[in-house]
């Protein structure tokens, strides 16, 4: 049975500029969205207690909290904190799979330890050492570790062990799984669904005939079931950032502005983690608020935000409706593709 632990740090854009500047501790802040059509990156709990999210319009932050403090986005510092972070975790293992700047999964099974107890060293360390507080979910799967994680937040962990995976799913409403939204919870609850222990009484063909192809993952996802692995060290083929919004973005332009976030950290983690592979295309997926998904590519060997916006106005176009995931990506040069299709390519 594996060990995995899952850690989020909390707030952590906004956890960062509080600690750089403690005079605003106790007012509410937001990163990012200070712009006339600028959105909010994150924001700490003070602001959440308005009703103030991630993804939001900044004019909409600042009706629902008049007192808001907004912060200009200062990646230079978010990553030399992830970095110490980083350094941290592989002190316990090396299976560590970043999900971004500020979460990841560890594998801790052959530690001969408790997950508990190397995620409450974990905590404390990241703490002395950097001043941040992280939340942490313990769990036998990369599923029930990332819904556990939130579940003592801020500055808290959890623990669902395996024999309890069942049981805790059952009693969790449908928003909790990742990938229900409003409107598909909507459409469960007019079939009498509310809960995971409701999605556990309908068979394989029922869930499939109401949500179509996801069906099959919903009824595994329902009951805790996950066998994802932690790859820290796979080949990639390709390499991605996206982000799936609290609140759907409703505009192109505020895509845009979430675009440019996940743009900036997607060729950040290229220089750190892939600097030598050579890219092949550039890529923006998107999946609208009724779960479709599309994507655009080109042939790119030096993408940036410019060919990010192209590629994301051809794909939203392709829908009139509000976005719930963006993702940014590339493809990578394949190690056997012939040398002369590379310099074609690359020339």
């Amino acid at each position: 049975m594996r060990k995995i632990i899952h850690l989020d740090m909390d707030c952590f854009y906004a956890a960062v500029e509080l600690r750089e500047r403690p005079e605003l501790v106790g007012k509410p802040v937001a990163v990012g969205g200070g712009s006339k059509r600028g959105v909010i990156c994150t924001c700490n709990y003070e602001a959440r207690a308005f009703g103030v999210r991630s993804a939001m319009p900044g004019f909409l932050a600042r009706q629902r909290c008049p007192e808001l403090i907004f912060l200009p986005v200062r990646f230079d510092l978010y990553r030399a904190d992830s970095k110490r972070i980083q350094a941290i975790l592989r002190d316990y293992t090396e299976l560590i799979e970043p999900l971004s700047l500020d979460e990841a999964y560890l594998d801790v099974t052959a530690s001969g330890r408790f997950a508990w107890d190397i995620a409450k060293e974990i905590r404390a360390q990241i703490r002395t050492e950097t001043g941040l507080t992280a939340s942490a979910g313990v769990a036998p799967n990369k599923l029930l570790a990332k819904i556990a994680s939130d579940w003592r937040k801020p500055n808290g962990q959890f623990a669902i062990l395996p024999e309890q995976a069942l049981e805790f799913m059952a009693a969790l409403p449908v928003r909790k799984v990742h990938g229900i939204g409003p409107k598909t919870a909507e459409r469960l609850a007019r079939h009498g669904i509310e809960t995971c222990g409701d999605l556990q009484q309908h068979s394989l063909s029922e869930l499939t005939r109401l949500v179509g192809s996801w069906g099959p993952e919903l009824y595994r996802l329902c009951r805790g079931e996950d066998d994802r692995s932690v790859h820290p060290h796979r080949v990639r083929k390709s390499f991605s950032n996206e982000n799936t919004f609290s609140e759907n973005l409703t505009t192109l332009a505020q895509c845009e502005d979430q675009l440019a976030v996940l743009t900036e950290e997607l060729l950040t983690d290229l220089r750190q983690k892939a600097p030598d592979r050579r890219i092949h295309k550039a890529q923006v997926t998107v999946k609208f608020s009724d779960f479709t998904r599309t994507s655009k590519e080109c042939v790119c060997p030096e993408p940036n935000l410019e060919v990010y916006r192209t590629l994301l106005a051809a794909a939203h176009a392709r829908r009139p409706l509000p976005v719930r995931l963006l993702g940014v990506g590339v493809r990578f040069v394949e190690e056997d593709e012939p040398a002369a299709v590379q310099a074609e390519l690359f020339a």
